[in-house]
């Protein structure tokens, strides 16, 4: 039978090991954020600065490029992660030309630059990879696994859907809602475990969609604040972007998450058949 003292004695250490846990995941999330925060930072630094003899969105191309280099140099990223930066590069700057055509004008970059490709500054796909260099760096803070995870044939497919969605709801009925619910379904049973430090923890894989789709948003508040973009309705004065745009980062959040995931689990199987 415990005894108060015990029981106060136990709960007091479990609030101990709590608070380390958590600490230790804000540490883990700081390191993860590298690139995003270091290339946010550049967003807000470069609305502060004198004129310069080159275009601001140019300055932030440049610096994004530095940011990158370190990262790899330092080892923090490595050469096989940097490559799956780049699809995002790609797959983001796509979708930016896509969006900010005149015929479509979801956003717009109304600033002068050397680097603007198709009125897109080049900088805009390092936006797409700040969010897949964070899922690759919690992949490996967190040591993240997945269990019960569907079949990758099944999840591409889906993500494919998403990413096209993206393109053809201007034209064709916008199949977010049905596409949201097919994600949950297929991930319904599978969870991604982590660890922040001794516990090892897990939740839902929805919802950390939801989760990060979220903090993008947030992300997205300050980027268009400090003028990385505009929306048709921030042209008179910057207000709070529209909560409609979380589910949009929250299918964006899963088709990245599915093609780290998927691209870790082809090189892991990889590494054993060069290893047997």
């Amino acid at each position: 039978m415990h005894t108060p003292t015990s029981v106060r004695v136990r709960a007091s250490g479990f609030l101990r090991e709590a608070v380390a846990e958590f600490l230790a995941f804000g540490l883990k999330e700081v390191a993860s954020c590298l690139f995003a925060g270091g290339f946010f930072l550049v967003l807000v630094v470069s609305t502060q600065l004198p004129p310069l003899p080159i275009p601001r969105y140019d300055l932030i191309l440049i610096a994004a490029i530095v940011l990158q280099i370190l990262l790899v140099v330092s080892k923090l990223e490595t050469l096989d992660e940097l490559k799956t930066i780049c699809l995002f590069h790609v797959l983001g700057f796509a979708l930016e030309v896509f969006k900010t055509h005149p015929a479509i004008g979801s956003w717009s970059y109304p600033e002068p630059g050397y680097t603007k490709l198709f009125g897109v500054p080049l900088y805009s796909g390092f936006m797409y990879a700040a969010v897949a260099s964070y899922m690759i760096q919690a992949w490996r803070w967190f040591g993240l696994e997945l269990t019960r995870a569907p079949d990758a044939r099944l999840s591409v497919l889906l993500a494919a859907g998403v990413y096209l969605n993206f393109f053809t709801h201007h034209w064709l009925p916008d199949l977010r809602w049905w596409l949201a619910a097919a994600l949950a379904l297929l991930f319904a049973r599978t969870r991604v475990h982590f660890t922040p430090w001794r516990w090892r923890l897990s939740m839902p894989v929805p919802l950390s969609f939801c989760l990060i789709g979220f903090f993008i948003w947030v992300a997205e508040n300050i980027a268009t604040f400090y003028g990385a973009w505009m929306y048709p309705d921030q042209h008179a004065g910057w207000r709070v972007v529209h909560t409609g745009k979380i589910s949009s980062w929250l299918l964006l959040a899963s088709v990245t998450f599915v093609i780290v995931a998927d691209l870790k689990h082809y090189r892991a199987k990889r590494r054993a058949v060069k290893a047997a």
